[in-house]
């Protein structure tokens, strides 16, 4: 099938298609006469991994590793489950920076209300300046 086979077929782009083939991602397809590419229909079940992969975090290069280990004949889901603990773990770390952040945002707020604040000097707004007076 032609690339615009595949791609609506896997519900992407062609330019993604091309973007997963130049990284490595998909195996080279196979040129027809004219120079098309050719692909086989088992390549769209492939593009949907890769997608559903990212949807859950996983980087270009982990879904690359996964694949390359399914390309040898083996079970790569033991390899995935490490991956996807470290991304929650990341997620979980990535959290606990925005609750932080919010917390901090939510008392800058707080303080740029106090009308008494802003009669502060500063070297630019004693909003943002904590030793303002």
């Amino acid at each position: 099938m032609k690339i615009g086979e595949l791609a609506a077929m896997s519900d992407t782009a062609a330019s993604t298609v091309r973007f997963y083939e130049r990284n490595g991602l998909l195996p080279a397809p196979q040129r027809q006469p004219n120079g098309y590419r050719s692909y086989q229909p088992e390549v769209a079940d492939r593009i949907r991994f890769i997608r559903r992969a990212q949807g859950a975090g996983l980087s270009l290069r982990d879904i690359s590793d996964v694949l390359a280990i399914r390309d040898v004949g083996q079970q790569p889901c033991d390899h995935v489950r490490t991956l996807l603990v470290e991304r929650l773990a990341e997620v979980r770390a990535q959290l606990a920076e925005l609750t932080e952040l919010q917390s901090s945002l939510e008392a800058l707020v707080d303080r740029a209300d106090q009308p008494q604040v802003r009669k502060q000097r500063a070297q630019v707004c004693p909003i943002l300046e904590a030793n303002a007076h």
